[in-house]
Parts: structure tokens; C-alpha cells; sequence
């Protein structure tokens, strides 16, 4: 069967590998559509594990499954997580399914940019989502990305009526803009370097849209009757956006930072300004548990967001390394989705 197989972001090459072979207990699938997230163009994260087959945000329809499997039959369409909990350790038991061991070592095989991915017991177990036959593959491919900004909003704990600043308006910035808006989020206001993602943050629910250069404590304060941002949302590793959130939250409020840095980032923090005069929270989340990847469904199903108006690129796997050209400038794209079987 054919991969797209990564060795960096610039040398993506179609490959062909044995079609996989399923065991007792596991899921053969025909991937119709796999997003392409912005953690698959981190290069120092995924170098040292080249070359590998990439992709995550997978949907597509049940081919084969092992004799003991009775949940699932050919046919079924389908999304599935990649990471699965155990749900046993101490992590699962208190709470913080996404920092179990098991949830970071599991995947499929061999990634979601391939015509067909093996789906492990665990995964069958407790990681695949029935789609329903309204639901298209290519909005199911944001189930996995929703779940996480879900968990992320849980964690930050966003009340209606508050002040919400996302910083970075890509693809994360825009669902979390429009989860928020959904929630009762009171004044959005967002920010990113390109003027297309700005105007996609407006068009998607943000009430301003700012070029992050723009940005100012003193423009948020008037812009927002005097007050600085109750939660804000940092979805880019930038360090100058780490910078500005750490100066544009309320008193009382909360910093959640979403999208990882480059290595070996830092910042100075002053514990007596931003914790102990202020009472600031400073939170991050990783991953979506299989409730939120359920939840997360239910709201695509439910036509909350606007999936249809995230997806600017639909391409052939033979154009994955157009893909990750797309996604890792950062310009003129949201979505982009691979379909293996065009």
C-alpha cells in the first residue's frame, strides 16, 4: 500500500510498505481523510524519529476486523484516536488521563497519511468513534484536534461572559474562537502574524482581530472597558506571544498555553506581580481523553462549529509534501487534509 513517508519537511516521499496485518483483536481501516496538524511539521520533534508515516487526524471506514473484535464489522465508518489511556494508573484514577504512560506510547500503524491504518486492541478498545452517515470524513478529521481544545477550555475553566484573548489564529487559535463563542465566551479577541488567518478569526466568531505586532496591554484595556483578558489563550510558540500573555491577563485570571515552544524556552516570571499580588493562574494542556474525542463528536455532529469554512486545502496523499509546505509557512491555509484514497 502507498505512504507518504516523512523525513523532514521538506522530503516527503510516496512509498510503498506491506498492507498491514491485523491481529485477533484489532481494526484494519481505509483512510478517506487525515488532517495535517501543526505538530506534524515540528521538526525537533519528529527528525530524530525519521522516517516515519505521519498523521493523527484520521477518518475513514472499517475494512477488516480480528475474529474476537464484536463492536465494529467492514463498513463501518469511523474516526479513531491515536493515544488511548489506560484508565488504572494513578494519572487515569485522579483525573489527568493525559499524562498517563500508556496514553504516550500508543499509536496506529503506521500514521494517518497511508491508504490503510491498523488500529491495536487497546485503540479498538477504547479509541473509535462511529461516525454518523451525515458526518463527512473530512469534519470528522477535528474530532482528535476539538478534543484537545476542549480539554483545554475545561482546564482553564472559561465562564460566560469573560474576555478571552487567543494568541495565534491558525488552525487551534480559530477552533478555540469557536468553541468559545459557542460557550458564551463575552468579547473574543485574537491575533496572529498573517492577514488571512485574522480575517478567518473574525469571519469564525472573534469580535477584533489584531497583527500581533499591534498588540498592546493599553489597546486591550481599550478595547475591553478597561480590563485586560480573564482567560488568555496562547495557541503559537512564539516567544513574544508567551510574552504578551504573561502582560495582558487580568487580575484573577488565566494563562493557558497550548501550543508547545521550540526547545530549551524559557521565561522570567515575577512571583510577587503575577501570583501573589494578582492571583494568576498558569495552566497548560496536552492531548483530549476519550471523553473529550466522544464530546468532540457530538459537537461536529451537532453542526456547532463551522468545519466546513476551517478547510482550505484537500489534497491527494501524492501531495502531502505540498501539505506540509501549507501548514508549516503558516500563510494562506487553516485545514489541510490529505485524502489517501483520491
Amino acid at each position: 500500500m502507498r505512504v507518504a513517508m516523512y523525513y523532514n519537511n521538506r522530503d516527503i516521499r510516496i512509498e510503498e510498505i506491506p498492507r498491514p496485518e491485523i491481529g485477533p483483536d484489532e481494526v484494519l481501516v481505509r483512510i478517506e481523510a487525515s488532517g495535517i496538524c501543526g505538530s506534524d511539521v515540528m521538526e525537533w520533534y519528529r527528525l530524530h524519529k525519521a522516517p516515519l508515516v505521519l498523521g493523527h487526524e484520521i477518518a475513514g471506514m472499517v475494512v477488516e476486523v480480528g475474529n474476537r473484535v464484536k463492536k465494529y464489522r467492514p463498513g463501518d465508518r469511523v474516526a479513531a484516536s491515536h493515544h488511548v489511556p489506560c484508565n488504572t494508573c494513578p494519572y487515569c484514577l485522579s483525573g489527568h488521563p493525559t499524562t498517563c504512560d500508556t496514553l504516550r506510547q500508543t499509536n496506529f500503524f503506521p500514521g494517518g497519511f497511508a491508504e490503510l491504518v491498523r488500529l491495536p486492541a487497546i485503540n479498538v478498545d477504547r479509541g473509535v468513534y462511529p461516525l454518523p452517515d451525515d458526518l463527512s470524513f473530512e469534519a470528522a478529521t477535528f474530532i482528535e484536534p476539538l478534543a484537545c481544545v476542549l480539554r483545554a477550555q475545561q482546564t482553564a475553566r472559561l465562564k460566560p461572559g469573560q474576555t478571552v484573548l487567543v494568541l495565534g489564529s491558525g488552525i487551534s487559535g480559530v477552533l478555540h474562537v469557536q468553541l468559545a463563542r459557542s460557550l458564551g465566551a463575552g468579547r473574543i479577541i485574537a491575533t496572529d502574524v498573517s492577514p488571512y488567518r485574522l480575517e478567518a478569526a473574525v469571519a469564525l466568531g472573534a469580535d477584533q482581530a489584531w497583527a500581533a505586532r499591534d498588540f498592546s496591554p493599553e489597546a486591550l484595556r481599550a478595547a475591553n472597558e478597561g480590563r485586560l483578558a480573564d482567560l488568555v489563550l496562547v495557541c503559537t510558540g512564539a516567544r513574544s506571544a508567551q510574552e504578551q500573555a504573561l502582560a495582558a491577563v487580568e487580575r484573577g485570571g488565566t494563562i493557558l498555553f497550548f501550543a508547545p515552544t521550540d526547545q530549551g524556552v524559557t521565561l522570567p516570571i515575577s512571583i510577587n506581580d503575577l501570583f501573589f499580588r494578582n492571583d494568576v493562574t498558569l495552566t497548560t494542556s496536552y492531548a483530549g481523553s476519550p471523553a473529550d474525542h466522544w464530546r468532540a463528536r457530538q459537537l461536529i455532529a451537532a453542526g456547532v462549529l463551522d468545519i466546513d469554512r476551517l478547510i482550505t486545502h484537500r489534497l491527494p496523499l501524492s501531495e502531502t509534501q505540498e501539505g506540509f509546505r501549507l501548514v508549516a509557512e503558516a500563510g494562506d491555509s487553516l485545514k489541510v487534509i490529505i485524502a489517501p484514497q483520491r
